[in-house]
């Protein structure tokens, strides 16, 4: 789903850590999208500095892309980016290809991917929707497919705050400018 673009060089997305470090990505000029900022992501990688490497990601709403590529570039496993635009998605598989990723772009409704199994738990989940639209249904979805001691990224703005959610607990939590992100970690 798109979302508002938030600062950063318009057009690009840059990769800040890992064997990608410092990669630019286009990103589609009518994409419309807001990455999770610089900033937020260097704390959530700072934080999973001893999770991701071998970690089974999902980027939902993956937009950019930016958290399940940079996951990858950080040594994570396996990763399914999902987009609905198909623009987004296409530009997402052409990163991939670009970076030889172990990644699999999935064109569809972050909805629609988690109602199918994807043949393995998952150790990292990134869950970044429109900020109109509720993540409980997203999370409550999402934690049959989790792995133990599986964490969840979750970003919202500010004024809404982190909601709780039944069966998880917030491991981390922190705000940066308009944006408040955590990491839950399921059961």
């Amino acid at each position: 789903m798109a979302k508002k673009n938030r600062g950063g060089a318009p057009g690009s997305l840059r990769i800040i850590g890992g064997e990608w470090r410092g990669r630019r990505l286009p990103i589609p000029a009518s994409a419309g999208v807001r990455p999770t900022p610089d900033r937020v992501r260097e704390t959530l990688f700072n934080w999973l500095r001893e999770r991701v490497g071998g970690a089974r990601c999902v980027d939902l709403y993956a937009g950019t892309g930016c958290l399940g590529l940079e996951a990858l570039s950080r040594g994570a496993a396996e990763a399914w980016l999902v987009e609905r635009d198909a623009a987004l998605a296409r530009a997402l598989s052409a990163h991939v290809e670009k970076l030889g990723a172990n990644a699999h772009v999935v064109c569809g409704r972050a909805e629609d991917f988690l109602a199918r199994p994807v043949g393995t738990r998952l150790d990292l989940a990134f869950v970044d929707p429109p900020y109109a639209q509720p993540v409980e249904p997203i999370i409550a979805a999402l934690l049959p497919l989790l792995a133990p001691r599986a964490l969840v990224y979750v970003e919202r703005p500010a004024g809404e705050g982190l909601p709780d959610i039944a069966g998880t607990e917030w491991h981390r939590r922190a705000r940066a400018g308009s944006v408040e992100f955590g990491l839950l970690a399921s059961g």
